[in-house]
């Protein structure tokens, strides 16, 4: 009687099979190799067949070698990463990276280098949540959402262990052969690419987010185990530091995502720069930057070796020039309104700006740049204070890190009353938006900028009878906005369009800066219009900042100051 109530055994399994699909392992993850060389790597491949012609035999030889390339290159490293047990998380995984990044990558014309990739895992909450769009929801529900979910319904077939291994020694070793007949076969032309073209390799998606995660957990593992070194442990105070009866106040303002191109005082047809065009400011019209991300530019910025020898891990892992200046006595802080000061002032007094600092000037998490001056007035008060610290001998160091033109929602940089060119791009997803309407918005938020230097300029000016000041502005890095499909910035360094790389800066000082700065009378002005005409970089920075805080150390090198020659005496 027992018989009558028991399911046959091929029953269940037919019911079971019904639901599910059966696959081994080696098959599920030649599927999902597939399916990341046809949905994630269309960048990469429509780079290495730019120019070639497709009505040549050459041309589909190669473009069908780079797509077997591609393929057996994450097959191998998908079967080295996966077994029974870790096949289906570490899929799942590949498919939702591959998925945001060829997103990114297609939409702002990115590339995830290990370089892009700390930027985007030092992004905070605020900015982050920027780039989270209706567009790209869509994009990783299709490519990353239903795979998911096919992924997960996939029962794998069970075999012995010994087989097991026997058949994925088979896959490995025709995986190897694959790909190295796919490279012999067009080694000659894929060589020459590669090589003139290095970073291609990082639109491979996604062994490119594989890649530099690595190097750039390596990294940190490594400044992690390796102390800070100490630079600058001869710095001193300078003679213009003695007798001083009157402060003395540099405010170095780190701009954000600024680009020369759009800089009325560099020539722009638009004027975008109206207040600062009325002062007495110097602006430098062909600057370079370090970077093209802000990850890279402000630990160089602040660098005493920068682009022109540059050494990522040489820069985290010293001192800052603000840890330089307070070694000397200089009274440094740091004030930041974007993503933090990424190393820079670590062990120096900083501060973050918050919505209850500047009330009226913040909106979900986000503060205007004007709350980093909005208590300018009562900061410089503050040094005329008998008994102030430090003061009046020491001068003080000030830096400011705007948030600036930061994308892609350069409607969110400033308040309405600056939206002057129209239409603007309203919209956190640049690819709703002509670029007219994003060029407009940013613009505007350039007018904002400009209105925020000059209103701490302005500041500086009131208190010119009683405390000697400067201000340099600089942008850490530029912004592409369409110029040959490119959006943002982040583009690898030998690549990026000038765009990126070409920022605004500018240099202020009240009338008595010459003699508290020990410099000789009448000289600065010349100098900086004669200094203005020559290109800088953000490797002058470093060294200029020593110059007119006048801290005297073998670091400094008077060729990349731009007021050395107007010193009284040298360093």
């Amino acid at each position: 009687m027992r018989k009558l109530f028991t399911t046959p055994p091929a029953v269940e399994h037919s019911a079971a099979s019904g639901s599910r699909f059966q696959a081994s392992v080696e098959s599920l993850v030649l599927a999902v190799s597939l399916f990341c060389l046809l949905s994630a790597n269309r960048p990469f491949l429509a780079a290495v067949l730019q120019g070639r012609r497709l009505d040549e035999p050459e041309a589909w030889g190669f473009a069908a070698a780079m797509v077997v390339l591609v393929l057996a290159l994450h097959l191998l490293i998908f079967l080295l990463l996966c077994n029974r047990w870790t096949v289906k998380p570490v899929l799942a995984l590949m498919l939702v990276v591959s998925a945001a990044a060829s997103y990114y990558m297609s939409a702002y014309g990115v590339y995830l280098d290990p370089s892009m990739l700390r930027n985007t895992l030092r992004t905070d909450v605020a900015e982050a949540s920027e780039l989270l769009t209706a567009r790209m929801a869509l994009h990783m529900l299709l490519f990353a959402g239903l795979p998911l979910v096919l992924l997960w319904r996939v029962k794998l077939v069970n075999r012995r262990w010994l087989p097991a291994m026997g058949r994925r020694g088979l896959w490995l070793v025709a995986t190897v052969l694959v790909l190295v007949l796919a490279l012999l076969s067009v080694f000659q032309p894929f060589a020459s690419l590669m090589r003139n073209n290095k970073d291609l390799r990082y639109l491979i998606t996604p062994a490119n987010a594989l890649w530099s995660t690595g190097v750039v957990l390596a990294a940190d593992l490594r400044g992690a185990k390796a102390p800070r070194q100490a630079i600058g442990l001869d710095a001193k105070p300078g003679p213009s530091w003695a007798g001083l009866q009157r402060p003395r106040v540099v405010i170095m303002v780190v701009g954000e995502t600024a680009r020369a191109a759009n800089w009325g005082l560099s020539g722009y047809a638009r004027q975008t720069t109206p207040r600062l065009s009325q002062l007495d400011v110097v602006n430098f019209a062909e600057v370079s930057s370090c970077g093209t991300n802000t990850e890279t530019s402000v630990p160089c910025m602040f660098a005493p070796v920068g682009r022109r020898d540059y050494d990522e891990a040489r820069i985290r892992g010293q001192d800052s020039l603000l840890h330089v200046a307070v070694r000397a006595g200089v009274g440094v802080h740091w004030r930041d309104n974007q993503s933090g000061c990424k190393g820079v002032c670590d062990g120096v007094p900083n501060e973050t700006i918050q919505p209850a600092m500047a009330p009226g000037l913040c909106t979900d998490g986000r503060c205007l740049d004007e709350a980093l001056v909005r208590d300018l007035d009562e900061r410089l008060a503050q040094l005329l204070k008998p008994g102030a610290p430090k003061s009046p001998q020491a001068p003080q160091l000030w830096v400011m890190h705007m948030l600036g033109n930061h994308g892609p929602s350069y409607f969110r940089r400033y308040p309405q009353a600056f939206s002057r060119f129209q239409p603007e791009c309203r919209e956190d997803d640049l690819r709703k938006c002509s670029v007219e309407q994003i060029v407009n918005a940013y613009d505007n938020a350039l007018l904002y900028t400009d209105h925020v230097l000059a209103t701490a300029i302005e500041r500086l000016k009131a208190h010119a009878d009683r405390v000697d000041a400067s201000l340099l502005y600089v942008s850490d890095h530029g912004e592409s906005l369409g110029e040959k499909g490119l959006f943002l910035h982040g583009m690898p360094y030998a690549i990026a369009p000038k765009e990126q790389t070409r920022v605004p800066m500018v240099f202020w000082a009240s009338a008595g800066w010459e003699r508290a700065a020990g410099l000789k009378q009448d000289c600065l002005e010349a100098e900086l219009k004669r200094q203005a005409s020559i290109p800088k970089s953000h490797d002058h920075l470093f060294h200029t900042l020593l110059g007119l805080l006048d801290v005297r150390t073998a670091l400094y090198e008077a060729p990349l100051d731009f007021t050395s020659a107007c010193r009284a005496s040298k360093p």
